[in-house]
């Protein structure tokens, strides 16, 4: 039988269709599809056409949805490779306050809940810098926090990394390598007919994707455009909570004098503070300056003394 040169290509071309659309139904319609049509014109053996359309519907189980339990132990382990590096700091009236005031900020979130809940700790390292990882686990570091000057600058920079929780920026980072990952695996599976081991590297690729997320949120960080996102969720929450959203500002301002002898962490993985506060601006005109009550100024200065 004289085979159609479109098929062959379809063929070729299929591991970058699996690669660029997600959803899993997605993914075993078109491989399915493919298969049938390579099997009608003799490209390949029915057989073979079931053992592709068997391999397409294992492969699109495991592009599925996260759930909320799945993204808490993922961000779970991530903050446990992160505190691998940068030890837990273990004055516990400092963490318990970090924690009232961002349960607090988090509750005025698009995204409230979380599966089992926000927690935020504190780094003990001079660096500036801070992680939100899936699920609401929130790390900030000492250095990060002597960049604010009162409750409301404190309240500002939880809500930023809240903002990356409720905007998904962490999940969004492990979907797009896991959709790669699986891509070639499936290209593999089309181009050479390849069986179940070829989906058993499936595991390990996964295995394998919670530390290459960590190392590009340590090493890299998130995407300015994603940055400059957090910043406009977190003025919003900020708004919401009643705390006054120009206290970001105070803290980027802060933040820019400071990281001049500091090239890593935010200095190294975000945008500069000056961008984006030219990003926030906008947002801020009529809100007048960042002014504390007493009693936010007392007990801001009695727990984070000596932080």
């Amino acid at each position: 039988m004289r085979r159609p040169l479109g098929y062959p290509l379809l063929l070729l071309l299929m591991p970058l269709l699996l690669s660029v659309v997600p959803g899993c139904q997605t993914v075993a319609v078109v491989t399915s599809a493919g298969a049938d049509i390579a099997a009608g014109t003799g490209v390949i053996t029915r057989n073979q056409a079931e053992s592709i359309k068997k391999s397409s519907q294992a492969a699109g189980k495991a592009f599925e949805e996260f759930t909320p339990e799945n993204e808490y132990y993922i961000g779970r382990t991530i903050a446990a490779n992160i505190l691998s590096k940068y030890k837990a700091y273990q004055n516990m009236g400092p963490n318990q306050y970090i924690n009232l005031i961002g349960q607090t900020v988090a509750q005025a979130s698009d995204k409230p809940e979380t599966f089992k809940g926000y927690h935020f700790l504190i780094m003990d390292t001079d660096e500036i810098n801070a992680f939100a990882t899936p699920g609401g686990l929130i790390l900030v570091s000492r250095g990060l926090l002597r960049c604010c000057k009162s409750e409301d600058a404190l309240a500002a920079v939880l809500a930023h990394e809240i903002g990356h929780v409720q905007l998904g920026h962490g999940m969004g980072a492990i979907r797009g390598s896991r959709y790669t990952s699986l891509g070639k695996i499936a290209g593999v599976e089309l181009a050479k007919n390849l069986g179940g081991a070829q989906l058993a590297q499936a595991a390990e690729i996964f295995d394998g994707t919670v530390g290459d997320i960590m190392k590009n949120m340590v090493d890299n960080g998130y995407q300015s455009s994603q940055e400059y996102d957090a910043d406009k969720a977190a003025v919003t929450i900020l708004k919401r909570v009643g705390y006054n959203p120009t206290a970001l500002k105070d803290m980027l301002e802060q933040m820019d004098r400071q990281l001049g002898a500091n090239s890593g962490g935010f200095g190294k993985t975000h945008p500069k503070p000056h961008d984006r506060l030219q990003n926030i601006e906008p947002l801020l005109k009529g809100l007048g300056s960042s002014k504390e009550t007493s009693a936010r100024k007392a007990r801001f200065s009695k727990v984070m003394r000596g932080v």
